[in-house]
């Protein structure tokens, strides 16, 4: 494989950022309190359509959408991101989360907003105007050691006592067969959403990748970092063709589609973070069919 070349201006501070990212991956960049979060376990529609990775029938599981926004952690005291870095809020918003009670949730603005998301909740002086359009979206209690399905009744409990417009409780559903979760899922991408989440309803919270907690869509997405750029042909000559990036588990590889003729004017920054989307591996493990998404705003949040 052909090494990446550096054919766009970069700055001197964009190539130290790349430098710097491929020997501090920052994928692992935490603050030392980072919460111990649950995570889902991927689960694609191949699976869906043979039953696999399905624990019992679907009618136990509890379904909701997976939303495109910031996961945030509602530590009983502080609002934080999954990796523990604080979330500066405005004062009001802060104010109405329960005293002691944590929630896990995601900041979020409603679908194809994830921009907008970043750029009002990454700030580190919040702007209250902007504020107004964000959500708290709660999916889960993690303090309790009750099953889902308890957990979910006492979240319930939890938001209706908060009785605030931009604290809201994840709606979930139930489906009688996995025709009807798929005719979901196809509803649910045609609308512009991500995803959905399923999560069995005798789950217990508990840390890192839970099997009986599922995220299934019709791709797969992934992060990694920028680390070079190649020149594009025809049209886009004297632009950016592709990206060369460097993944979380040292895969590099290039990414030429998904760009818009701006971004192929302006690409991402040396050392900045981005989103791609794909479907598989290839025979050598690379992910097939990768097509740029966008550039995430911080590796940490």
């Amino acid at each position: 494989m052909a090494e990446p070349t550096l054919t766009m201006p970069v700055s001197g501070l964009s190539q130290l950022a790349a430098l710097i990212s491929l020997f501090i991956s920052p994928f692992h960049l935490q603050a030392a309190d980072a919460p111990a979060l649950m995570k889902a376990t991927t689960f694609d529609s191949q699976q869906l359509a043979s039953n696999t990775g399905l624990t019992d029938p679907i009618d136990a599981y509890f379904v909701s959408e997976k939303l495109d926004g910031i996961r945030a952690h509602w530590t009983g005291t502080q609002l934080v991101t999954r990796t523990g870095n604080p979330i500066h809020a405005p004062e009001w918003f802060l104010a109405a989360f329960p005293e002691g009670i944590a929630l896990d949730g995601e900041l979020w603005a409603g679908r194809d907003q994830f921009q907008r998301v970043t750029t009002t909740v990454l700030d580190q002086q919040p702007n209250p105007e902007q504020w107004q359009h964000i959500q708290f979206m709660a999916f889960d209690l993690p303090s309790s050691d009750e099953p889902f399905q308890q957990r979910l009744n006492l979240l319930t409990q939890h938001i209706k006592r908060i009785q605030q417009p931009f604290i809201q409780l994840v709606p979930q559903q139930r489906y009688a067969s996995l025709a009807e979760l798929e005719s979901a899922l196809d509803q649910l991408t045609a609308d512009q959403g991500e995803g959905l989440i399923l999560q069995h309803r005798h789950n217990r919270y508990q840390p890192g990748r839970a099997s009986q907690l599922l995220k299934l869509k019709h791709y797969q997405d992934a992060e990694a970092v920028v680390i070079g750029y190649e020149e594009g042909k025809g049209k886009y000559h004297g632009q950016m063709g592709s990206v060369w990036v460097l993944t979380a588990d040292n895969q590099k590889f290039k990414i030429g589609s998904g760009f818009s003729d701006n971004e192929r004017l302006n690409p991402p920054p040396l050392g900045s973070t981005i989103q791609f989307r794909y479907s598989g591996y290839t025979s050598s493990g690379l992910p097939r069919f990768a097509r740029y998404i966008r550039q995430r705003s911080s590796p940490e949040s």
